[in-house]
């Protein structure tokens, strides 16, 4: 007999779990509160413009492969993915570098901009795909026993953890400019920290973009949720969309169905939970369910930053940008004071474009631009009134794009324009007080200390998302989701393909 599995959410996370789940022989029926699939990753539409709700960037292209290849198919099926390059634009003070995908034409622009430092790229690939052959295979094991954090897996990867150092510390190891540490270092956005405060294993993020590239999906990153459904629908899933899920029925510590927003109680043998993890704690079990995550516990944890988001459709082309721009605030370090320590608004900021018609001509009619911008700001416990602050932030946005880039007439051309702020990711997408990169990543929220994939609190029921391991980001995502998809297999035995051990697939070398 077929087990019947519910999964809450359809995010990335859920309808990637659904897709391998049901490729497996699972029943599984997805419940999704709204109108579109996608979560975070939802498409955005402004009449004739096409945007991604949250990612932009795809990197680690390879697990994506590999996901479909599980189910027996090819993404190429499904999904039109293009290599970047360059990458993205990173414009500093009084400089800008192009971060190319060619390892070479990256050294050569290094020292264009650096001039003397770019021989150092050699070095960080190397030293850097070390760290990642050990630290990645750590990413796609569950940590839900104490005995787990003794595996050899982990053990082989202690020394490469740079225990004690930022990411900024770690890059300070290959190059001498502060600015470009910076170039290898923002990426901590993703995970929402500081460079100054995220653990230096992280430098496997930079690695992993100028060693396997960054990619789009034409269309947009949705796509990537669509395709889930599709292959998920193919399995025979079904994903019910205007669906929410009031609650998680459990009974003697284990989770049996779903009671949905119409009263409808519906039985399951396993429960996917791909909610906000913060919102899910406080709003899907019944009261005294939840003992280790209570409000109280929560508001403890530290959270990811929040971000300001504009989406604007224009009249207008901009064929001299590129596809990612990344304008730094003058003064980077204190505006990420301001916003991960101190919680104010800062006047000093940093915003990052997307303009995806660069690449992407069916995100815009024709003559025109789809841009998404995004700022990163405190998250909601800075007692923000963003009501009011929204506006001032976008006088800053639009100031800091006409005095340092090309884009530099937007009001002009303004013919479609939406703002998203951290109120609005709290009250309308269901975030945890706003913090769109979920639960933070210092050392005392990973691995066995961040909550479960198989949840520690209630039975039959597990976790996927960037609140659960491995942790926020879509590749990370991704891989939550394999990993609940392995435990369920695990517990029914029921065969399935184990992930592909890491292999170096660098790009190229200097």
């Amino acid at each position: 007999m077929l087990k019947k599995i519910a999964v809450i959410g359809a995010g990335p996370g859920g309808l990637a779990a659904a897709m391998l789940l049901s490729s497996r022989g699972f029943e599984v029926d997805v419940f999704e509160k709204e109108r579109v699939i996608g979560g975070r990753n939802a498409e955005l539409s402004l009449g004739s413009y096409r945007f991604d709700l949250g990612p932009t960037f795809l990197m680690m292209k390879f697990l994506l492969d590999e996901l479909f290849e599980e189910t027996g198919r090819s993404i190429s099926q499904y999904l039109d993915c293009v290599q970047l390059d360059p990458m993205y634009r990173l414009t500093f003070k009084d400089k800008s570098l192009l971060a190319r995908s060619e390892p070479e034409a990256m050294r050569a622009e290094i020292d264009r901009v650096f001039p003397g430092e770019g021989e150092a790229l050699k070095l960080f690939l190397k030293r850097e795909s070390e760290r990642f052959e050990k630290l990645y295979p750590c990413l796609q094991k569950p940590y839900g026993t104490l005995t787990s954090m003794l595996s050899t897996t982990l053990a082989a990867a202690v020394p490469h953890i740079a225990l004690g150092r930022s990411l900024f510390d770690v890059l300070g190891n290959y190059f001498k400019s502060e600015e470009l540490r910076l170039a290898f270092t923002f990426q901590s956005k993703y995970l929402g920290m500081s460079p100054w405060d995220c653990p230096g294993l992280f430098a496997m993020i930079p690695y992993t973009e100028h060693a396997h590239g960054i990619y789009h999906v034409q269309g947009g990153l949705c796509r990537i949720s669509d395709a889930f459904s599709r292959v998920a629908g193919e399995n025979g899933a079904k994903v019910f969309t205007s669906t929410p899920v009031k609650r998680v029925l459990t009974k003697n510590g284990r989770a049996v169905g779903v009671e949905l927003a119409d009263g409808e109680k519906r039985s399951y043998d396993e429960v996917v939970l791909n909610a906000d993890f913060g919102h899910a704690m406080g709003t899907l079990f019944e009261p005294g369910t939840i003992r280790k995550y209570t409000p109280e516990v929560l508001s403890r944890k530290q959270w990811s930053c929040s971000t300001l988001m504009i989406y604007l459709g224009v009249n207008k082309t901009y064929p001299d940008t590129d596809h990612h721009t990344i304008v730094f605030a003058k003064d980077y370090h204190q505006n990420l004071q301001d916003i991960s320590q101190r919680l104010v608004a800062s006047e000093d900021i940093s915003v990052y474009v997307r303009n995806s018609v660069v690449t992407d001509p069916f995100t815009a009619p024709a003559g025109h631009s789809a841009l998404y911008m995004l700022v990163p700001v405190p998250n909601n416990m800075s007692g923000i009134n963003w009501d009011e602050e929204k506006w001032k932030y976008r006088e800053r946005i639009f100031r800091v794009l006409k005095e340092r880039t090309p884009f530099n007439d937007l009001e002009q051309h303004i013919v479609e324009e939406v703002m998203i702020t951290p109120a609005d990711w709290e009250k309308k997408q269901s975030v945890y007080q706003g913090a769109t990169f979920n639960m933070g990543h210092n050392w005392m929220q990973m691995l066995y200390l961040r909550p479960h994939n198989k949840f520690e609190e209630v039975d039959n029921c597990y976790l996927v998302g960037g609140g659960t391991h491995p942790g926020s980001g879509l590749p990370t995502i991704f891989e939550s989701a394999r990993i609940a998809a392995n435990l369920i297999c695990d517990r029914y035995r029921v065969p399935y393909r184990a992930a592909v051990p890491y292999r170096n697939l660098a790009v190229g070398s200097v």
